[in-house]
């Protein structure tokens, strides 16, 4: 491959590292005024699910909360089809959407930490289908994973929404432009970050979807957990998707299956938060300096994302200071630092957002296009920090 003026290797990432890294001053976690082990009023959480799951009118929803390493609550909330169908429960299977892309992440850097592969290398080291405009531009792996190609954001998502394969369409990739160097923007990509499933593959010569259960989903205990449209449809309880307005749809769309590593795992809320235990340090882990390394590989943050920021300033002030590490966002809340992500398909949602070091987070996922729901992990955390009583999930109920 040409080496051209757009070159980004080791000391270009490093100093990205650095100099972002630094950019963000997050306050050690104060100590927590109260004896309780577990601080957050579950109760409070389960009547507020309650209550916005009336309002809205929503199919179904499903909450898990962890504190200190531990799952605290999981609950079931509404049916899995509107109407008829069986009552959700913390074992009913949701899609993650994009929240996948942290599986993927944390399978690449479990291989690089083994020295399988580098972070650093270039993705023309692989067997993909990726095709980007300009030959002589070298994308890294990392660059691949906090979506700093440099093409436009979501680019063709169009085109697998029209059915079209994920490799054709990675190909036609070439034929857009850049709107800024490698490492020099953030924008948010499908199609282009699905190209770490040919990336594990490439390097274990198996499936992808294998590649997931061996290394997370059976790592994890994650037992309800696949990677394919089949195994949603396979599972025991699964949540049928539903518009805005609460109407099932006839069927669930499986375009996005054709993405796996951007948007194809499936599970229950338990498993979900168990997958969010596993983004925590753990002091009683037998390789603890390679899982720390894993997580800072992904929780590092590496790039702004603005247009996150922005969305955050306008509905959900707290949330500050928004950065993309490997597949995952990190982001300051009233001077913690908090990670998570969210994710969206056709008639399902899902989110999960945590503090490293009180170990403690929030896991949602609900089978409608309602986005009001996210409301309810700011007001975990404002409970998990102590801090004022605020309706975000604008219920405008009476305190």
């Amino acid at each position: 491959m040409k080496k051209g003026r757009y070159k980004f290797g080791l000391t270009a990432l490093s100093i990205a590292m650095v100099v972002v890294s630094s950019s963000l001053s997050f306050a050690q976690s104060a100590p927590s005024s109260l004896s309780e082990t577990h601080i957050i009023d579950t109760a409070e959480i389960d009547r507020r699910a309650q209550a916005m799951i009336d309002k809205l009118s929503m199919a179904g929803l499903a909450i898990a909360t962890v504190e200190n390493g531990e799952i605290t609550f999981a609950k079931g909330y509404g049916t899995t089809k509107k109407g008829d169908g069986e009552k959700i429960t913390e074992d009913t299977v949701f899609r993650w959407a994009s929240v996948s892309k942290g599986v993927a992440a944390h399978i690449i850097a479990t291989m690089a930490a083994r020295g399988d592969l580098s972070l650093r290398n270039s993705i023309e080291d692989y067997q993909t289908s990726l095709s980007l405009p300009q030959k002589d531009v070298d994308i890294s792996v990392a660059q691949l994973l906090s979506h700093q190609v440099g093409i436009v954001r979501n680019a063709y998502d169009n085109q697998i929404e029209a059915g079209k394969s994920a490799k054709e369409t990675r190909q036609k990739l070439s034929g857009l432009r850049y709107i800024c160097p490698p490492a020099e923007c953030h924008t948010y990509q499908n199609v282009a970050y699905d190209t770490a499933s040919e990336i594990i593959e490439s390097v274990t010569h198996l499936p992808y979807k294998s590649v997931a259960k061996t290394e997370v989903f059976d790592k994890f205990g994650m037992e309800t957990a696949t990677v394919t449209y089949e195994g949603l449809l396979q599972s025991k309880s699964w949540a049928k998707p539903h518009s805005k307005r609460g109407r099932p749809y006839k069927s669930v769309k499986r375009t996005y299956y054709r993405l796996p590593a951007a948007a194809g795992v499936n599970s229950s809320v338990k498993d979900l938060a168990r997958w969010m235990i596993a983004q925590m340090p753990d002091e009683n882990l037998a390789e603890i300096s390679r899982a720390e390394q894993i997580q800072y590989d992904l929780q590092t943050p590496l790039v702004k994302t603005g247009r996150e920021e922005r969305f955050l300033n306008r509905k959900f002030w707290r949330l500050d200071n928004s950065h993309y590490g490997l597949g995952f966002r990190i982001y300051d809340y009233e001077g913690h630092k908090v990670v998570g992500h969210r994710g969206g398909v056709q008639g399902y949602r899902a989110l999960i957002l945590f503090d490293p070091e009180k170990r403690s987070g929030i896991a949602m996922m609900w089978n409608s296009s309602h986005s009001q729901p996210i409301g309810l992990q700011m007001e975990f955390m404002d409970q998990l920090y102590g801090l004022p009583k605020t309706d975000w999930l604008r219920l405008n109920e009476r305190s």
